[in-house]
């Protein structure tokens, strides 16, 4: 786990400062993300994910060229090193290596018939938000030298887009006449989970891991009960409906 999560900072600050705008940074993972998925079933619930990520992503990337952030080159930099820890699940679950708790229910039950394709969507944004997102905030500001109130802002931004999307995912996700959605068990598990709600709990917890940052084996444990705890909840989201 460790060293998966160093070698993805690593990665980025050489790719982060070859390249010469911020929107390249963000389209750099946008091709990656499309180029993973080749193979996959469309559904496979990693790809559901991937898709739903994708649009994230893109959007988030038009954000940048749009002027909608103040700071363009952090919003950058934390959108890749935000997107690099779920890459680098998948490729570690493509080589047979084991990837984080968060992770692993989604992997695990992507080819199950009875799990809906909205329960794969909010299983891999409750991995990455409930996990990823604190740690990306912690490699944003190791890469840029700066403090994480110095990218509240553009974390505030993306969790904004995320929040505005997640509405469209159900809508997209969960077809079928109103009437029969309110006696739908999916519609009673998905509404246990908030993306805000995890969210507000990545940016505490970006914060503790920050002030975590000289006591690396606190931090690490911390780390280690986020993802176990994280992973739990995914285990929720799965639970298989027919």
């Amino acid at each position: 786990m460790a060293q998966i999560e160093h070698f993805a900072v690593q990665r980025d600050r050489t790719r982060l400062s070859a390249l010469p705008t911020p929107r390249s940074a963000v389209d750099g993972v946008v091709h990656r993300m499309r180029t993973v998925h080749c193979g996959w079933h469309p559904a496979d619930g990693v790809a559901v994910f991937n898709r739903v990520y994708l649009a994230v992503t893109e959007e988030i990337g038009r954000q940048i060229e749009g002027g909608r952030f103040r700071d363009p080159h952090t919003a950058a930099t934390l959108d890749v090193l935000f997107a690099e820890r779920y890459l680098a699940a998948v490729e570690s679950a493509a080589a047979g290596r084991r990837v984080p708790a968060c992770w692993r229910p989604l992997f695990q039950y992507r080819r199950h018939p009875g799990v809906r394709p909205l329960q794969f969507a909010l299983a891999g944004i409750n991995a990455h938000i409930g996990h990823d997102l604190a740690l990306a905030v912690v490699d944003t500001c190791e890469v840029l030298g700066c403090t994480p109130g110095d990218v509240e802002a553009e974390f505030d931004r993306v969790g904004d887009t995320l929040v505005a999307l997640e509405e469209r995912i159900r809508e997209e996700l969960m077809p079928g006449p109103d009437l029969l959605e309110i006696a739908d068990p999916l519609t009673h598990l998905v509404g246990t989970w908030s993306l805000e709600r995890a969210r507000d709990a990545a940016w505490s917890a970006a914060r503790v891991l920050w002030g975590l940052r000289e006591l690396p084996e606190l931090a690490g444990e911390f780390t280690q009960q986020m993802d176990a705890g994280v992973g739990l909840v995914g285990r929720c989201l799965l639970t298989p409906l027919r």
